[in-house]
This record gives structure tokens, sequence and C-alpha cells, in this order.
């Protein structure tokens, strides 16, 4: 029987930087002694379902290209790839497949789509055929010599060490995929799979372990999966192997070993997964010194992104440069990694920032193509050359589903790690609302209560969100709400009743950082009692519109509501191009003018005008004509 809210006190309400990590009352897996604990933890696959405008990213991604990769993109098939050979032999093995099947399985869980779960699960007992007697698994050619004359296979970064040498790099975003399989549906085999496979890996020579290439540069993922498999074993040796592994890892800690922009997406995080092994505050302190140094340089621009069409060049950080779709998703990765390791809710800001701001613009907005490199001010995406003004020659703007092999792959994790990671548990028994959007989320909280919480709100495009608890009786947890840096007066009801919210600490400038920042720091709001069937909070966060000066970027402007960048609406002309039966690709151009300069002064940005269209948003509200909200301003004519 449902209760009726009786409008209880609120409980103990507080202000924290990050959840506890005592006491440890954690409902899901979590890093045990000597690693640090972690204050968040990921739920599995399928425990948040998201709704509204969130459900159609995700399902127009499985019925679009993403879905179709089987069809479309021959490193996809299943016969004949050497990913599900039982010896290890055949084509098409090198990451283009686990990129693809990680952000897949992902998708199918959190959309409980039966087709995309039995396709994953084809493929997933395909590579657990594949594990020989010394432990390895996978293509056969990526850890033989013979690797440059399989087809398919990759020579970036390889020097002639690590030509002789076993490459690990596919075989890490392999383990992704086995792990979120294990989560998921708690196959027992993956656990056997990766621990005969570390075992290979620490018996490895040292001049064959992680030489300089993809995986020296990428080997926090090596780690990541190595503390997942100790968090559910607690086999010593792990650590010994995880040691190993950042002996031989890139020196994120020291320097910046390599300017390509998916790899500094990936690799700036390793020192800070390390941490929790070395317990080293350095450690953790060196994977926010990477970020600063490279958005300071070349990312003084809106959309959460850093310039580097293919790597960081000096001189090219305007506006105008662009970042791979690939290095989108990887950074929303590591922001769901970092808020796993510490709490710190800043990890949220910048996640969100990339993924409202850049990430939609990459696809279409039916998510049947994409294309290779977004920039800010990008007005024309055409199949052109663009060097050297991009460092990437050839048709890198145009849409198309059978182009842009890595992102074509890799881009399937954006979305699902976005919907998976919206809601986390906490080590104290309670839940964190981490990515506001419509969804519902069902976890097991403090003393193994499972509660169900129904999430209602038009955010990103709105500033208030509805939470209706669901529970068979009342249920006392934790409940962690995220606040963002740039909301300083967020405002809570409970049943109606308005909550005292407390002040928001004095920021720590040496933390709390990212470019263009707000007044203030991220932080979470604490509320503690025992929750009735029923209860209904309700969260606003006042979305203020602020003008960012980008003052290392030619000090130049940007218009901001709360998380959302906006952009001078264009009109549009869509021409086919490249593409395949059924799936055109298409090149953009511009229909209107769009060389126009804000005028209006950032320090007093009167003359804004917002207008918030009534109703839910559209199925899909990235899409210019759907917007929920538009701006008007003063603006004159350049050039």
């Amino acid at each position: 029987m449902t209760h009726e809210p009786q409008n209880p006190p609120p409980g103990d309400v507080q202000r924290v930087a990050a959840p506890p990590v005592s006491p440890q009352t954690a409902c899901y897996p979590a890093r045990p002694a000597p690693l640090t604990p972690d204050p968040l933890l990921p739920l599995p696959p399928g425990a948040v379902r998201p709704a509204g405008w969130l459900r159609t990213q995700l399902a127009r991604m499985l019925g679009g290209f993403v879905g179709h990769l089987p069809q479309l993109s021959p490193w996809c098939r299943f016969e004949g790839n050497a990913w599900f050979d039982p010896a290890g032999r055949g084509e098409h093995g090198w990451e283009e497949m686990p990129y693809w099947l990680r952000g897949y399985l992902l998708a199918g869980f959190v959309l409980d789509d039966e087709r995309a779960i039995q396709e994953s699960r084809r493929r997933i007992e395909g590579m657990l055929r594949t594990q020989r007697a010394d432990g390895w698994f996978g293509p056969e050619h990526n850890r033989t010599a013979a690797r440059e004359n399989a087809p398919g296979w990759e020579t970036h970064g390889h020097t002639e060490q690590s030509r002789r040498a076993p490459d690990l790099w596919p075989n890490m975003i392999a383990a992704d995929a086995l792990r979120f399989w294990h989560d998921a549906t708690g196959d027992g085999r993956v656990l056997e799979l990766l621990e005969r496979y570390f075992r290979w890996q620490l018996a490895l020579p040292d001049e064959q372990f992680l030489p300089a290439s993809w995986q020296q540069w990428r080997a926090g993922d090596n780690l990541i999966s190595v503390h997942w498999l100790y968090a559910r074993t607690g086999q010593p040796w792990l650590l010994e192997l995880a040691e190993r592994i950042h002996r031989h890892a890139a020196r994120w800690d020291r320097e910046i070993p390599t300017w390509h922009g998916v790899n500094i997406c990936q690799g700036f995080r390793e020192p800070a997964s390390w941490w929790t092994q070395s317990h080293d505050r350095s450690d953790l302190d060196a994977t926010e010194r990477v970020y600063r140094h490279v958005w300071t340089l070349y990312g003084q621009v809106p959309g959460g992104m850093f310039g580097a069409d293919e790597n960081c060049r000096p001189g090219y950080f305007g506006p105008r440069q662009a970042a791979e779709t690939c290095s989108m998703v990887e950074l929303l990765r590591s922001c769901a990694e970092l808020l796993n390791i510490t709490g710190d809710a800043i990890w949220a800001d910048r996640a969100e920032d990339v993924a409202f701001n850049s990430l939609p613009a990459a696809l279409t907005p039916d998510l049947r193509g994409l294309h290779y490199l977004t920039a800010p001010n990008m007005v024309q995406l055409d199949a052109g050359d663009k060097r050297p003004l991009l460092e990437n020659g050839g048709p890198m703007l145009a849409y198309a589903a059978t182009h842009h092999r890595c992102c074509q792959h890799n881009v399937s994790l954006g979305w699902p790690t976005f919907a998976r990671c919206a809601w986390m548990a906490t080590r104290d028994g309670g839940l964190a609302a981490v990515f506001y959007a419509p969804c519902a989320v069902e976890a097991k909280t403090a003393g193994g209560t499972s509660v169900r919480i129904v999430e209602d709100t038009r955010y990103p495009f709105d500033e208030t969100i509805t939470l209706r608890i669901e529970c068979r009786e009342p249920a006392r947890f934790p409940l962690y709400l995220r606040i963002p840096a740039w909301c300083s007066e967020p405002a809570v009801a409970l049943n109606g009743r308005p909550v005292a919210v407390p002040a928001r600490k004095t920021p720590d400038a040496g933390w709390f950082w990212r470019p263009g920042a707000c007044e203030g720091q991220a932080d979470w709001l604490r509320i503690e009692r025992r929750f009735e069937p029923g209860d209904v909070i309700e969260l606003t966060l006042p979305q203020r519109l602020r003008m960012v000066r980008w003052r290392l970027n030619r000090d130049s402007v940007s218009v901001h509501l709360g998380p959302l960048a906006f952009s001078l609406k264009i009109a549009e002309r869509w021409q086919p191009w490249d593409g395949v039966e059924g799936w055109p690709g298409w090149e953009v151009f511009p229909e209107s003018a769009w060389n126009f300069a804000v005028d209006i002064d950032p320090d007093d940005p009167r003359g804004l005008e917002l207008r918030r269209k009534p109703g839910e948003p559209a199925e899909q509200p990235f899409e210019p004509d759907a917007a929920p909200i538009e701006l008007t301003l003063r603006a004159r004519r350049v050039g």
C-alpha cells in the first residue's frame, strides 16, 4: 500500500565535498584495502533506466549506425573475426570490435534491449573461447611479430622494440567489455579469464611489457582492470602487477608524454588510478595538473574539449581547432572513473560540459552518421581537405556511417557511460544523483533495502529536478545531490516543505578549477533520513545567464546558461555525400549569415533575452529547430 507523505522533518542535511569513505557499508563492489576506498561506486548496467531525451539518444544509437555496425563495418562482423576464433586466427583483430562492443553492450543493458544483449552475448562467448593455455586471449597476431601483416593492424606510435613485443592495447578495451558483461550478468568466467590473462602479463619479460606505443600511453586502462579484479578476488599478486603497470606506463605524473588528443583524454587519469595504491597525494594531483595544463593551452573554448585535431599543435588553439569524437567519449569515461576514485563533483561538471555541448554535434540528430572532428566555431561541414588548419587531411568534417574508423566504433561508449553513471552508489549505503536527466534508478541502500527513485526533469533545459521515492517500506539511507559549480543558491523542498540548504564552503582554489570557471566549487548536498514511500524531493538549481571571457584565447567570450553553452543558429543545407545504400553521408552548408561578434560588455551583460519553450523538450532537443531554449542578444556582423 502506498502511504501519503506526512511532511516529516527533513533529517540531517549537510554540504560535503565528496561522499564519505566510511563507514564502509557499501551494497556494491568497492575497492578493498590496501587500495584507497572509493567514494562513488558504479551501479550494475541496467540499474538506471533513462527516459525522455536521454532515452532518445540511446534508442537512436541502437537504431542508427552503432546498432548496425555488424552489417556496416567489417571489423564488427562475427564470421572470420580473429577476436572470436579459438586459436585467435582471422581478420580485423585490433581495436575496432572491442571499442564498439563495450558501448553497444552497455547500451543493451541500459535499455534492456534484447537484440543488443544477445548480439553482445554471442561476442562475449566468442572472446571467452579464445583464451589459450598460457593465459593470452584474443587475436594471436597481437602478440607476435607477424602482426604487421595482419589485415587492419595499426602502426601508430610503434618503435622497433614495440613491434617485437605483444600489443596489449586492444586487449585493454576487450577487458572493458568483459568487465561490463560481468557487472551486468555476474558471469564468473570473466574473473577466471582475466586472472589467467593477468598472470600471463606478470610473467612477461620487462623488455616486452608495455613498450613505447599506444599501450604505454594508455596503460591506465590496463591498471583499472587489474584493480577491478582485485576488488572482486583480493589476490595480492594483482597489486604486484598494478605496480609493474605503473612503472612501465608513460609518466603522466612528470610530463605530457604525447600530445595526441585521444591519448591525453585516456592517459591523464593514470596517476590518479595509481594513487589508489600508492596513497601519495602527488599522484592524484598529477592528474589535475595535466588537465589544467592541457586545457589552459588548448581548451580556452566552450564545450569542455580542447583543440587536438589529431595532436595539439603550438599556435593552433582557437575555436576553429577541433576535437576527435573519440576524445569526447574517452573524456566522459575518464570523468566517470575519476568520480569513482575521488568523489569530486567537478568531474561531473566537466563531463556534462562535453555531453551537452560537444558530443551531440559530433553526430547527426538521428544518430545515423558522425564526423571525425568537431570544433566550437564550425560553420561548414564539407568533405574538403582543411590542412593545415586541421592537422589531418581528407574528409574530416562530413557526416557518414561508414567513415572515420576509430570514432565510428568508439562513439558507442559515450551516451551509455553517461546514462549508467547518472546515479552511483556510496560506501555509506546511499545513492548519489550524478548526472541529472529524466530516468529511474533501482538499487540497494543501507541494510540491503531496495529503493526505486523516479527522476522527473527537463534538465539541462530547465532548473528543477523532482525525485520520487518508491519503496515497499520506509528506508533510512543518505541521498547525495550534486550541486554544480555554476549554481550558487540551490533550493530543496521535501514533500512541498522548503529545506534549509547549508552555505557552500570556501572553495579550494588549487583544486576546483576549469577554464572559464564561474565562482564557487562543485559539491554535494547530503540528505540522511528515513525516507517514506511516496516522499518527493524537489531540487532547484537556478540557472543564470553568464558570459565567460576566455582571456587566453584573444579575450573571446561565450554565453552560458547553467551547464549549456549557446551557439548561433544558422540555417542549414544538407547535401548527400559518399555513403552506402540506406546510409547516406552528408555535407552541411550554411544558408544564413554566420560571421557575427557579440556586441555586449561581458562584465555588464544586459540585453540578453532568454526564452524557454513550454512543455516537454522535443524528442531530440539537440536539433537546432527543436532547441528548448533560445537566446536573443545584440551582435555585429564582421568581415
